[in-house]
């Protein structure tokens, strides 16, 4: 990687870890975000003028025969019973046995179709199918229905899609499970359109393929995957088969398979404003903007950041949903002893890739983007594990104004790529909230199959520097993404190293969680997301909004920051 990865900011600066193993690894310039909103800045990161109108449909993908635009009401039947459905899947028939089990996975499919896991927002509506699906998909292999989890306990498969289907489309409303979205990335200051008719299946694959094609006054186009809304999963380990884009030398393309609370819409800037990364769950000043009380309060939250923005630690709007929030103030819940549950959009990367910087090859990203941030965006070292240094290093970039990101890189095999005759390399997260004892639970990576580091919930604890506590190991429902960009932020663009068409494949993607305690869908009761979502459309449907407040709401009271409730 360019020794940064994360998807809600575009550029980043390197560093060097204290008492860590030091990547050669370098990164790219930080460049801020305000914290106010600021419409010159929306222009400059590319936001679409309300005249925008949706690239229109390929028409050698196939499309369904139902109205694209019939509308369906957000109030169908809620996804109650997704935590105990045994069974799950991809778009195919169900094949489960049994009519119990079979009326409760329609159930589930009901849900997640018709309900707040599927539904429907203005021109967004739910797949015409012919046949209910399953949440598992018909085709997998048996073999691989279990595990043995990296933290000792067995594991289920609840949800999975091999993309054996050729031609699926994944418009908005073709598929009940996954969604292309049609947007510039512009916080991440992409160079590339992502357009709906650039992701499909092929033989037995999922293929996302960039085009060196102006779109939208932008000289790319690509294709982003969404599960958003549709299939989440609280705690697990989910699993990707992938081929890499061009050859091993190529310098620009940036693939990724990543995971992201279902309180922020990946692309939505509105939506995601005060909401990414933060997985928090204490009350003090780290739930503030900047992390201040007032410029200097505390000292290092304003002189142990970036020099490129004179040294402040944040440039965050704060903690939105945090658990400072007033009783009776806009907040999804729950309430714990009176007192709200600190909630956001946490992200855990599966992968990035990029052009290996200290020599030939590509390396993959393995991190995860934690908020607030400790001073100089240090993490505990001892609470990692590398299993394999010879492969895996720490990544040097640790942080900037906008995010705290603990990860480590990893050598891709010259054979996963593109052009290289290419097989299929198995990666994986695995992560287990603890929400009983949050110090135990952690995050577990896995490289071409094999396991490549581990963090433990310690390494981003408390930092009394800062006066903040704990950071948690995501205990909000996730969804997941696939996309493949390109981004000048990123790392430096070679065209003359790039390949058009470049294809970014994926074979399966496999969800389990541990046996017996399944909790998959976006509206888990212990973290809800569909009201609060339904309750601020506006921030969640239209990707020209950049921050909440352009969406049309505030930020609620918080209790320390505002006077009192």
């Amino acid at each position: 990687m360019s020794s940064w990865h994360n998807r809600e900011e575009a550029a980043h600066d390197g560093g060097s870890y204290a008492n860590v193993p030091t990547s050669p690894h370098t990164a790219d310039p930080l460049t801020a975000r305000n914290l106010q909103p600021n419409p010159a800045i929306n222009q400059t990161y590319g936001a679409r003028p309300s005249s925008y109108v949706p690239s229109p449909l390929n028409p050698n993908i196939p499309q369904p025969s139902g109205n694209r635009s019939r509308p369906v009401s957000w109030g169908g039947d809620k996804l109650t019973d997704v935590g105990s459905a045994n069974s799950g899947g991809s778009g195919h028939s169900s094949s489960s046995s049994g009519e119990r089990e079979k009326e409760k996975e329609r159930d589930t499919i009901r849900g997640i179709i018709s309900g707040a896991v599927g539904g429907s927002f203005g021109p967004y509506s739910v797949a015409d199918l012919p046949n209910m699906p399953s949440l598992i998909d018909p085709e997998t292999p048996d073999s691989v229905k279990t595990r043995m989890g990296h933290d000792g306990q067995e594991y289920e498969l609840v949800f999975s899609d091999e993309f054996n289907t050729d031609g699926r489309s994944f418009y908005p409303g073709d598929d009940p499970f996954w969604e292309a979205v049609d947007l510039n990335y512009w916080a991440t200051r992409d160079l590339e359109w992502y357009d709906p008719s650039q992701v499909t299946t092929k033989d037995g694959a999922l293929v996302i393929t960039m085009i060196a094609e102006q779109n939208h006054d932008l000289p790319y186009k690509s294709a982003m995957l969404q599960s958003w809304n549709k299939i989440c999963f609280s705690g697990g380990y989910v699993e990707v088969a992938v081929q890499f884009p061009g050859g091993p030398g190529a310098m620009g393309y940036w693939p990724g398979a990543w995971t992201m609370g279902n309180l922020g819409r990946p692309g939505y800037g509105g939506s995601t404003d005060g909401i990414w990364p933060y997985s928090y769950d204490s009350c003090d000043v780290g739930t503030y903007p900047n992390q201040t009380r007032s410029l200097g309060d505390p000292p290092l939250a304003s002189t142990s950041g970036k020099s490129k923005v004179n040294g402040a630690l944040s440039y965050l709007a704060g903690q939105k949903l945090s658990a400072c929030t007033c009783p009776g103030d806009d907040h999804p819940g729950p309430m714990v002893d009176g007192r709200f549950v600190g909630r956001g959009a946490p992200e855990i990367d599966i992968f990035e890739a990029e052009k290996d910087k200290n020599g030939p090859g590509g390396v993959t990203s393995q991190s995860a983007q934690f908020a607030p941030f400790s001073a100089e965006y240090l993490y505990d070292a001892q609470y990692t594990t590398i299993f394999d240094s010879s492969r895996t290093i720490p990544n040097d970039f640790q942080g900037s104004a906008t995010q705290q990101s603990i990860s480590s890189l990893t050598n891709i095999n010259d054979n996963w790529f593109q052009n290289n005759n290419p097989e299929f390399a198995v990666y994986g997260v695995e992560f287990v909230p603890n929400k009983e004892h949050r110090d135990q639970a952690q995050i577990t990576w896995v490289s071409g199959g094999v396991p490549s580091w581990q963090l433990r919930a310690p390494a981003a604890g408390p930092d009394p520097s800062v006066e903040i506590g704990q950071r948690l190991v995501s205990e909000e429902p996730m969804a997941i993404v696939l996309n493949l960009a390109i981004s000048e932020g990123y790392q430096t663009v070679d065209p003359s190293t790039l390949t058009f068409p470049a294809l970014l494949k994926f074979d399966y993607v496999r969800v389990y969680q541990r046996k017996g305690e399944l909790n998959i869908g976006c509206d888990p009761e212990d973290r809800p997301t569909a009201q609060y979502i339904q309750d601020h459309l506006p921030a969640f449907i239209n990707p020209n909004y950049t921050t909440w407040a352009q969406s049309g709401y505030q930020f609620p009271r918080n209790q320390l920051k505002d006077g009192g409730c």
